[in-house]
Parts: structure tokens; C-alpha cells; sequence
């Protein structure tokens, strides 16, 4: 009996013998002996990937500046100078900048770890996307201050799908108290126009819930990403602060539009919240008296994506975990009398917890999961 209790014994010994030894021979293996003190003092690891700024150049009288060069424009985050990575204009192709021959790999000193591949001719702009163009998410007012020119905006709304580039794919949004994915990305016009007939006004205006919730879609695309709202009064519903809002469009890298009626034009509170949003994205407010001026605030809309210069960079080493102001101004005396506009700059965000000397999985800036 004493025999047939002691062989259980010795083998759970042998086991757990052997569970060490397999411990310790992976730990020496992946040459972390000496990540388990670490262990004890976990803190955050952020990892921070291309930045990418949608910039619109403009000269005294609000006409576009076309055919400027990447050598024109100078980046700073927090004061540190940046070099571009990639350079696009308009809806034409991506380029991406490398200057090998000066020993430089774009971003180096950056937070992000993996650095673009060298072109096999240095120096030489290289072709990323043959197809340009933007994510285009159009968020549509359905709630009750729609029911006077519901179908004046439905046709506004209408007209501008079919007038985008057809290198620009569109989803439609539409909300009241809650938001309605009416149609999902896609570069269909037909899908989308036929969706937004489908389109009825209902209940109070949750603008600042549903417009996080977009944002947070539209985060989880490459490329360029606008949000282009449509509101016919203020929010009377939303627990969402507007500024929360304004501050994840930064750090995502998506401009908002918003095209308001005069409806909300007089709330102060609202006008001020539209404009601050939209000026802090890089995009545009503006507040129409009329179903004419509608569909003039969406044309210029559209004009605007035409028009602007996709530009992109590898942070440079920076101690700042939070909020990282960023400036962009054209480098030369012939630039000074033009006016630049984009987003002014963007937060960090964790990735996950871990040690000092953990690896992380790269991340976009801040992009969050999509909503089911």
C-alpha cells in the first residue's frame, strides 16, 4: 500500500520536474532572464504608427493652391521637426519618401518599432496605391427637427453621393436617438442612393453619441476618412461630451464636416461646438438658410476632398505621453500669404499593459474597435 501511494508521488515530482526545466530553458532561449523583475512594476506601452494629416492649402480669396511639392511643407509635433513618409495629392497616388541615401529611414527614432522597407532604388519615389480617394461617412439627421425639408436634404444628400470621385467609397449613417448603419462603405453609388431614400425622421437628436460611434467606424480604415455630418438643430439627447468627440476625430486622423441649418444657427452653444469640432479636424462648418444652401455647403464639400494633400510621418522620439500638438506651414517666403488647414494634433493611447521589455503589437495612433 505504502509502495502503491509513493509511485503517484515520485511522478508528480518527476512532472513538475520537468514543467521547470521546460520553464527555464524558455525563458534562457528567448533571453528574457532578466524580464522577471520587471514583472513586478508593469506600466503602459503606447506604440504609435504612421501619423496621417489631411491638409488643405489655401490663398487669400479660399482658392485651392495646387501642384506644391512635398519639399514645401515642414511638420512639427511638439516643436520636434518631422520628415514626410508618404505624399499624395488630391484623389492622385500615394508616394511614399525615402532618402536612403543619406543613411535616413523615415521615422527613425520613432515609438512604432517597424519601419518601411527601402526601395530597391534609393531615393525614389515609390507607388503605394494605384486607387486614391477617401472613406467618405456621411451622417444624415433623421430625428424630429427633420420633419420640415426632410426631402429637400434627402436630395442634397443625393446629389453630393453622385458627385464624389469615383475613387471615394461612401457609407451612410443616419441617426436620431440611436445610429443606423443604412449602408456600409462601399464604392456603389447605387447602394448608397437607394439607401438614402430609405431614410425616414423619427425621434430626439443624439448627435454627439452616434457621431463617436462613426468616428469609431471609420477609425478602423487605411487611407483618408472624412465624416461629413448633416444636422438640422442641436443635440438634446447625447451623454456623450462633445469635446470627447472632437478629440477622438484628432487622434484618429479623420476630418468632420458639418453642415447645419439655421435651426441650429440659433443655439450659440451649438454653433460654437460645430465650428471649434470642425476647425480642430481640419474640416469645415458651415450653416445653411435654405435647401439651395445645402447643396452649395456640400459641393464645397466635395471640393475640398479633391483638393487636399494627403501627407504622412513617423513620430520622432518624444517623452510626451499625452497630447501631441502638431503644425504644419509651408517652408519659403513665395508660401507665407497662403493659409493651411488640418487637424491640430492628436492623443496617445495605450495599448496594454505589459513590462518594460515586452512586445507589443503595433497599433494605429488610437484607433478603437468598431461597434457591433
Amino acid at each position: 500500500m505504502m509502495q502503491d501511494q509513493g509511485q503517484p508521488i515520485g511522478k508528480f515530482k518527476l512532472a513538475a520536474r520537468i514543467a521547470l526545466l521546460t520553464a527555464m530553458f524558455l525563458v534562457l532561449l528567448s533571453g528574457a532572464g532578466d524580464r522577471i523583475a520587471a514583472q513586478d512594476s508593469p506600466h503602459i506601452h503606447v506604440i504609435v504608427n504612421m501619423v496621417q494629416l489631411n491638409v488643405a492649402v489655401t490663398d487669400k480669396n479660399g482658392n485651392y493652391v495646387t501642384g506644391l511639392r512635398p519639399e514645401a511643407f515642414s511638420i512639427t509635433e511638439d516643436g520636434i521637426p518631422e520628415k514626410l513618409a508618404t505624399f499624395a495629392e488630391g484623389n492622385g497616388p500615394t508616394r511614399a519618401l525615402f532618402d536612403f541615401a543619406q543613411g535616413d529611414r523615415t521615422g527613425k527614432g520613432s515609438e512604432s518599432g517597424d519601419m518601411p522597407s527601402p526601395s530597391e532604388s534609393a531615393g525614389t519615389p515609390i507607388t503605394l496605391d494605384p486607387i486614391a480617394g477617401a472613406n467618405v461617412f456621411i451622417l444624415f439627421d433623421t430625428s424630429n427637427y427633420m420633419y420640415r425639408g426632410f426631402v429637400f436634404a434627402q436630395d442634397a444628400i443625393a446629389d453630393f453621393v453622385r458627385s464624389l470621385d469615383t475613387a471615394d467609397k461612401i457609407a451612410l449613417y443616419s441617426y436620431s436617438r440611436d445610429l443606423s448603419r443604412v449602408a456600409k462603405l462601399t464604392p456603389d453609388r447605387g447602394d448608397v442612393l437607394r439607401a438614402v431614400r430609405t431614410t425616414v425622421a423619427g425621434d430626439e437628436a443624439a448627435l454627439y453619441n452616434t457621431l463617436l460611434l462613426t468616428l469609431r467606424d471609420a477609425s478602423q480604415y487605411k487611407g483618408r476618412k472624412v465624416v461629413v455630418v448633416f444636422s438640422n438643430g442641436p443635440d438634446n439627447s447625447s451623454v456623450v461630451p462633445p469635446e470627447d468627440v472632437a478629440e477622438l476625430a484628432q487622434s484618429a486622423g479623420i476630418s468632420v464636416y458639418m453642415i447645419s441649418t439655421q435651426q441650429a444657427r440659433l443655439e450659440p452653444v451649438s454653433t460654437a461646438v460645430f465650428e471649434r469640432m470642425t476647425a480642430a479636424t481640419g474640416g469645415k462648418a458651415y450653416f445653411a438658410k435654405n435647401w439651395k444652401d445645402e447643396k452649395r455647403a456640400f459641393a464645397s464639400i466635395r471640393d475640398d476632398l479633391a483638393h487636399l494633400y494627403s501627407l504622412s510621418y513617423y513620430p520622432r522620439a518624444n517623452p510626451n505621453r499625452g497630447w501631441r500638438s502638431i503644425t504644419v506651414r509651408l517652408a519659403g517666403d513665395e508660401y507665407k500669404k497662403y493659409h493651411v488647414r488640418t487637424r491640430t494634433g492628436y492623443r496617445l493611447a495605450p495599448t496594454r499593459f505589459a513590462s518594460d521589455t515586452s512586445s507589443a503589437e503595433s497599433r494605429p495612433e488610437t484607433a478603437p474597435p468598431a461597434q457591433p
